[in-house]
């Protein structure tokens, strides 16, 4: 008994001693690994940042949607900088024939849909065609709008309720499955909002271009600034 003990201790011992030596190697080759992996790919963030409300502009220059929203005292900006939204006005270089543009001075049309409205008019008789998008996360209150010339072409706003519906759904939003619903409409579920609030991007991206997919291929930024117009 006293000898099957002992055989008994031993083999536990021996067990413990294979299993930390186990650890010890499989610790030492993942950090032989780690090692290898460049920084920016371990620190870099798993979801894009993505503006609220973004503009996107074509075929006009960075300066001329500049001097359109009365920007002054402009500083250059990087793109994550700009795409934070921290700025009353963030203005991109161009990207693939687009200007994009954030910050605190896009209208909400969940706060005033009239006042964006008269906004993205405005913008649009000066730069031609003009696009905006709205997302706003936690309430998930949601904007597309499509403008040329100062005319609207399609534009659609919810905000527990429609607040803007006008002309006809485009094919690409018929093809995503977004819900537009009619003024007085009170039939659209929390789902129906959910649903349309994360096709947001996808619907940008196929009309023009969803900013937080482009942040990591730009890398000359653009600038940001203040404007003292009011429209």
């Amino acid at each position: 008994m006293l000898l099957a003990a002992h055989m008994l201790a031993l083999g536990v011992a021996c067990t413990i001693f294979g299993w930390m030596f186990y650890l010890h190697r499989r610790s030492r080759r993942f950090n032989s690994v780690s090692t290898r992996i460049p920084e920016s790919i371990l620190f870099r963030p798993d979801l894009p940042q993505r503006p609220t409300a973004w503009l996107a502009v074509r075929s006009a220059t960075p300066e001329a949607v500049q001097a359109a929203l009365g920007v002054s005292r402009s500083t250059p900006c990087s793109w994550s900088e700009g795409l934070a939204g921290d700025h009353e006005f963030f203005i991109s270089s161009r990207v693939n024939g687009w200007v994009v543009v954030t910050g605190l001075g896009l209208p909400a049309p969940n706060d005033d849909v009239d006042e964006c409205f008269h906004f993205l008019m405005a913008l649009s008789r000066k730069l031609g065609h003009v696009q905006f998008f709205f997302a706003e996360k936690f309430s998930h209150h949601h904007a597309w709008a499509r403008l040329d010339d100062g005319c609207v072409t399609r534009a659609y706003a919810w905000a527990g309720t429609t607040l803007w519906n006008q002309n006809a759904k485009t094919m690409p939003e018929v093809e995503l499955g977004l819900k537009c619903f009619a003024y007085g409409d009170l039939s659209a579920t929390i789902l129906d909002a959910e649903s349309n609030f994360e096709k947001v991007p996808a619907l940008a991206a196929r009309w023009s271009l969803d900013p937080a997919e482009i942040q990591f291929l730009q890398q000359t930024g653009g600038v940001a600034g203040e404007s003292a117009r009011i429209y």
